[in-house]
């Protein structure tokens, strides 16, 4: 038996609640759990979880698309419902303590079963930040309160919280992890099928995963397309739709273009992206998975008047694409409001696409963020909370601590 084993037999994982809020949740749960298991095989996992935690054996109180409610309306609409929810799992996990509970995004809705179970005497750890760095940035007095670490994909969310006292790893994003530093454009063609010639230039437009998105920069991408084939005869445009309903959505809207050289496919965001030489894309953490496919990006985001009226008192932060936010500096190009007009995003589009050398800094740009996330964030999360039940517990876990 190995130093490692023999101390790790002396910590008591048996328990442990998960509650996470949407797939990406599942994804990071099945994870941790993997990492978990690895040193505890007997442990137990139970609260809310998907399919990919499930099939590791993960014991669901409730189904995950209860809980997995978006935007600000259909929160409302089943708040009595949520509430309901929270209320039994809080009453389940004090009468029945785990060793830990752990809260995967969905802020709204663990933020207060966290504090309500750590007043009850439960340790507590949160993996993904609520965005508290870049608005309502008094929620991290909350934080505070309701856990006992914070887990952070991004090192800019860990300083954030090292500036206000509350305990902190920076764990690396596990896309990083599962995305190589390389992928081949070629490739991911062929995997579309794209039969195209070979001095075909891709394009992909990717204008949101919602129906709101579509509607408010679909149309706009669109007008963009036809600008950069005027200019460009060698262009072909490649449309991702996030399920059957947006690709209803968006070939009703192709219909409008009966001219334009698009392809438009169910899903498959990522080999779109891969295949592209460039990427048109609403603000979200798509950018992310764009930035590790290295491929140049313009990011846009419209809302409401009303909506950016209040959003732009409150956010705190200089930039909105994660590409920039993690380089610190406007990496790719922001187009926001009225900003957003076909000439705009013809133009971005245009230069990355007639300045290869542009293109080229950015992907060696992105290739140095990505090997700074790139930090085995399953094992680095599941270190971290043994090292946090180990000194709940008064022993010693033997890992190096992984920090910001």
């Amino acid at each position: 038996m190995t130093d490692q084993q023999s101390v790790a037999a002396t910590l008591e994982l048996t328990r442990v609640g998960i509650v996470v809020g949407e797939a990406s949740g599942d994804t990071l749960g099945a994870g941790l759990m993997r990492s978990l298991k690895a040193q505890f095989p007997d442990c137990e996992f139970e609260g809310v979880g998907g399919p990919k935690m499930i099939a590791e054996g993960f014991n669901s109180l409730y189904k995950l698309d209860r809980l997995a409610v978006m935007g600000l309306i259909d929160p409302l609409k089943r708040l009595p419902e949520l509430l309901r929810m929270r209320k039994g799992l809080r009453e389940h996990f004090i009468a029945n303590p785990p060793d830990i509970f752990i809260g995967i995004d969905a802020p709204d809705f663990n933020l207060t079963l966290e504090q309500r179970l750590r007043e009850a005497g439960i340790t507590t750890a949160h993996y993904v930040s609520p965005s508290v760095w870049a608005w309502r940035q008094k929620r991290v007095f909350k934080v505070a309160q309701a856990v006992d670490l914070m887990l952070t994909l991004f090192p800019f969310e860990a300083r954030f919280y090292q500036e206000h006292n509350i305990p902190v790893n920076f764990i690396g994003h596990t896309l990083a992890d599962q995305i190589p530093l390389h992928t081949d454009r070629l490739e991911a063609q062929q995997t579309l099928g794209l039969t195209h010639n070979a001095g075909t230039t891709y394009v992909a437009l990717l204008p949101g995963s919602r129906a709101g998105e579509i509607e408010t920069l679909g149309r706009e991408f669109l007008l963009a397309a036809e600008l950069c084939i005027a200019q460009r005869k060698d262009l072909h445009f490649l449309v991702p739709a996030a399920n059957s309903k947006r690709f209803a959505q968006l070939e009703a809207l192709l219909k409008d273009f009966p001219d334009l050289p698009v392809s438009l496919f169910l899903q498959q965001s990522h080999a779109v992206m891969a295949a592209a030489n460039v990427v048109v894309m609403a603000s979200g953490t798509t950018t992310l998975e764009a930035m590790l496919l290295k491929r140049p990006m313009v990011i846009a985001y419209r809302m409401s008047k009303w909506a950016f009226a209040i959003v732009r008192r409150m956010v705190k932060v200089k930039f909105f694409g994660l590409p920039n936010l993690l380089a610190d500096r406007l990496l790719v190009p922001e187009l926001l409001q009225d900003e957003v007009n076909a000439e705009s995003l013809a133009r971005e589009v245009l230069h990355f696409i007639n300045d290869p050398a542009a293109a080229d800094q950015l992907t060696s740009e992105f290739e140095k963020i990505h090997l700074s996330l790139r930090r085995n964030a399953d094992a680095s999360a599941a270190a971290a909370i043994c090292q946090l039940v180990a000194k709940k517990q008064g022993r010693r876990w033997p890992l190096e601590e992984v920090t910001a």
